[in-house]
Parts: structure tokens; C-alpha cells; sequence
């Protein structure tokens, strides 16, 4: 999942089709990643090793390219990593632990962190259209989680957690791109996948998520992982040309189409619905996904 530095020109078709691109690309990656689990292969695991073949295939012909040479040496790349890279772990876990729209949802209430960070880290003042956003997510995230036994809004598994958690990371690493627009897009997505394979291997050798055994994936897995990588590193590209050509407010539209293809897939694919409840909640974190992209930004302060 990954955000553009730079100011957006003129709209093209080949952007749109671009950002539709991404989106249905996130909204049916989930399933890939329970096919390895369901393999054997863990989440995490899974996560170290599509995300291996995805920095080790953009790394080539960025060293060919000697990229290097445009990364200034600062903390902003390994932050953008780690948060990117979390999202990314957080994003597979989730969608492996609980409901794919459950926490999807959950997921877009990165609006809501986005208007917070942006003001700590961007100096963007909360106007009414932010104050806006922030009451919209926390209504609709109210309806989705409200659980009568305690008659107050609480997620009710690890996965909704994970979910809200890679939220914000999402809108973490979005403020931290936004703002280090001197920065190559290629060092970017090459810190999003390396931040995603350390902090897998962080848990492995933590013990919080079990070692992968000698030969612990099947033949039949491995297309699988590199076919993964490979979808990752391609689809972090395209996504960066579509959101350089697309205005922010169009572009959140667009990306919100990945919910719809969650919808779909998670139907088909795993069988899961959703309650009334949790579409009246999800409509409002949906709305207010849609408000934020019209919310009124200050240039990045500079550092």
C-alpha cells in the first residue's frame, strides 16, 4: 500500500486504470496469502518471503540505475519503511486472523490518523472539514464495534486490533511520504518491502510468530510466494504513476473500489457476510474515507 510524494497533474485514463489497478489487486491479495497458510506456510512468514522476492527484484535495477546517489542519509527512510512496512505485515494478519471486510473497514479509518498526523508532523491545521472526518470514523467505527454485553464500542478479536493498528500505520507512512517529496519513489518502495521483511524476521527470532522449518513451504507454494513478490513490486509502481497523474480527492474514490472487491471476494472466495450493523458502520468509515479527500491541505513545512 503505498501513497505519492508529488504534486498530481493533469488526470489520464491510463492513471485511473492505474489506481483501479492497485485497488483490485488489495482487495483480493488476502487470498493468496491464505492459500500458503492453509499450505502450512504462516502469515508472517509468507510476509518475509513475498516480500523478499519483491525488494530483491526492485533492487536490481535500482543499483543499475545507482539510485543510491539521490537518498540523502536521514531517519525519514527507515520511518517510511517500518510504518509502511507494519501496515503491510498488519494488512496480511489481519486478513488471515479475522473477516476480510471486518477489518478492511477497520483498516479505513486511516482518514482519521491522517488528519492527526498530518497536523503533528505537516503543521496542517484541524479545520472543520478534518473535525469533520474524525467524528464520521469514530461514529462509524462506534456502529461496527459497539458490543451490547458491554454496551460500548470495543473490538471483539486480535484481528480488528491488527486492523486499526495498520490503519494508522497506513497514514503514518502516507504523512511521512507526503512530506519527503525530495526523496526517489523507488528508495521508498524498496524501504516499504524491507521495513515488512525486518519486522517479520522481528518477530520470528522474538518468538511472537512461530520459525519457518527446513523446507516448510511446498513446491506449490513457492510460485505462489514469487508470484506474490513479484505482483507487490509491480503494483507499488503502477500505483505511484496513478496517484502522480490524479488529484487526491479522485484518487480516494478510486482506491475505495478495493472495499468492493473485498466484498465481492471475501463472498465468493471464503464465504463471509456481514451483518447489518457493520454495513451502516462500514458506510459511515466509507463516507468519511470519501470527505477526507476534500479536506483542505497546507504545503508540507519543511524540515
Amino acid at each position: 500500500m503505498s501513497t505519492n510524494s508529488r504534486g498530481a497533474a493533469a488526470p489520464q485514463p491510463a492513471a485511473y486504470a492505474a489506481l483501479i489497478a492497485g485497488a483490485v489487486v488489495w482487495g483480493l491479495i488476502w487470498y493468496p496469502y491464505r492459500l500458503l497458510e492453509a499450505g502450512g506456510t504462516g502469515g508472517v512468514v509468507a510476509t518475509v518471503l513475498t516480500y523478499s522476492v519483491a525488494f530483491a527484484a526492485g533492487l536490481v535495477p535500482f543499483v543499475l540505475r545507482r539510485g543510491w546517489r539521490e537518498v540523502e542519509a536521514s531517519w525519514w527512510l527507515p520511518a517510511i519503511g517500518l510504518s509502511a512496512g507494519g501496515c503491510n505485515l498488519g494488512y496480511v494478519l489481519g486478513t488471515l486472523e479475522g473477516e476480510v471486510m471486518r477489518v478492511l473497514l477497520l483498516f479505513y479509518l486511516s482518514p482519521l490518523w491522517t488528519v492527526l498526523f498530518s497536523r503533528l508532523l505537516l503543521d496542517e491545521r484541524l479545520g472543520r472539514a478534518g473535525a469533520g472526518v474524525i467524528a464520521l470514523s469514530l461514529a462509524g467505527a462506534g456502529v461496527m464495534l459497539w458490543r451490547p454485553e458491554l454496551g460500548a464500542p470495543w473490538p471483539g478479536a486480535r484481528a480488528e486490533w491488527i486492523g486499526l493498528a495498520a490503519g494508522a500505520l497506513f497514514a503514518l507512512s502516507n504523512v511521512l511520504i507526503r512530506k519527503t517529496h525530495h526523496l526517489p519513489i523507488d528508495a521508498k518502495c524498496l524501504a516499504v518491502f524491507l521495513g515488512a521483511v525486518l519486522l517479520g524476521v522481528m518477530l520470528i527470532v522474538t518468538g511472537f510468530a512461530p520459525a519457518p522449518a527446513l523446507q516448510s513451504v511446498p513446491v506449490s507454494g513457492l510460485a505462489i510466494v514469487v508470484g506474490v513478490g513479484l505482483v507487490l513490486l509491480a503494483i507499488n509502481l503502477i500505483v505511484q504513476f496513478g496517484l502522480t497523474h490524479t488529484p487526491a480527492n479522485q484518487a480516494i474514490v478510486i482506491f475505495l473500489f478495493e472495499l468492493v472487491v473485498a466484498a465481492v471476494s471475501s463472498w465468493l472466495l471464503a464465504g463471509e457476510r456481514m451483518s447489518t450493523q457493520e454495513w451502516i458502520g462500514g458506510a459511515m468509515i466509507i463516507a468519511a474515507s470519501l470527505f477526507s479527500g476534500h479536506v483542505a491541505e497546507r504545503p508540507p513545512a519543511t524540515s
